[in-house]
């Protein structure tokens, strides 16, 4: 018999054997169009009605989120989002369907002063400690979830803050990432996206310290995690994983840390990881 707790997560003191599988979501469970093919998404459903737990770990807003999350048929469990900013309980008896357990926030004003000095015409949005988004004039972007408040930077200045995000439409993402390199951000953690983006979050936060918390939380052995993902806020979970798995085009740096290499997105990599998966572990033939 398999003992559920009231968290939604199995009690894994039973013979059955489960996984705590962390999935992103841009690059990983969609393209980068955000489209979700047939076969990811029967795979990652399968997974989810073979009792696994699914864990979504994204830099995605959580509002950004809960779509995917219904998509897969998640009905209990976790997510991970803002890259490890913030963690919400998913228990469809909740009025919302959910509730954020955590946010982890942080001083935006040093990292804003520094990053406004370097790039001054940049955009910056920030999500701060009640979900809301704050952003200078025309910045908005699907992963928030929300649509963005226009406030002054002096405003932002005096937010708290569980994300930042800068966007340059004046650089390369290599004359951008070298930039903010430069500029020794300290007492925060950032991240690099595909094109001249910044992710920021507080010291020491990043998609691994969400998914170790509830690992531990839920007594997840290590060697029972699988991680997969393609992007540099990847690096810290491929490399926290038991079982780190790097999408095909993800950058160079995020495979070196990986386990192994999955094939691209747009060739449904997530879906043959996936299916291997439940084969070896429920003595099915991966369709």
């Amino acid at each position: 018999m398999t003992v559920m707790t009231s968290t939604g997560i199995e009690d894994r003191s039973e013979a059955t054997k489960t996984y705590m599988i962390c999935l992103d979501v841009d690059g990983t469970l969609v393209n980068h169009d955000g489209h979700m093919s047939q076969a990811v998404k029967d795979s990652a459903r399968a997974i989810v009605a073979a009792g696994h737990e699914v864990v979504i770990s994204t830099g995605r807003s959580l509002g950004a989120t809960l779509p995917v999350i219904q998509m897969l048929g998640i009905e209990s469990g976790y997510a991970v989002c803002c890259n490890g900013g913030v963690t919400a309980r998913i228990d469809l008896s909740l009025e919302d369907g959910y509730e954020v357990v955590e946010r982890k926030t942080f001083d935006p004003a040093p990292a804003l002063r520094a990053l406004i000095k370097a790039l001054p015409t940049a955009k910056y949005a920030l999500e701060d400690d009640q979900g809301r988004f704050l952003s200078t004039e025309r910045f908005e972007d699907a992963s928030f979830g929300v649509v963005s408040t226009p406030v002054t930077l002096n405003e932002m200045l005096e937010a708290t803050a569980v994300r930042l995000v800068v966007f340059s439409t004046d650089s390369t993402v290599e004359e951008f990432g070298e930039a903010v390199g430069a500029m020794g951000l300290s007492g925060v953690t950032y991240s690099v996206g595909w094109t001249a983006w910044l992710d920021i979050a507080a010291e020491g936060i990043t998609k691994a310290s969400g998914l170790e918390a509830l690992r531990t939380q839920h007594g997840f052995d290590i060697e029972s995690t699988i991680a997969v993902g393609d992007g540099r806020n990847d690096i810290e979970m491929l490399a926290w994983a038991g079982r780190g798995v790097a999408m095909g085009q993800a950058p160079d740096e995020v495979k070196a840390v990986a386990d192994e290499i999955a094939a691209g997105v747009d060739d449904d990599g997530l879906a043959v990881v996936l299916r291997e998966f439940l084969a070896d572990n429920a003595g099915v033939s991966p369709a």
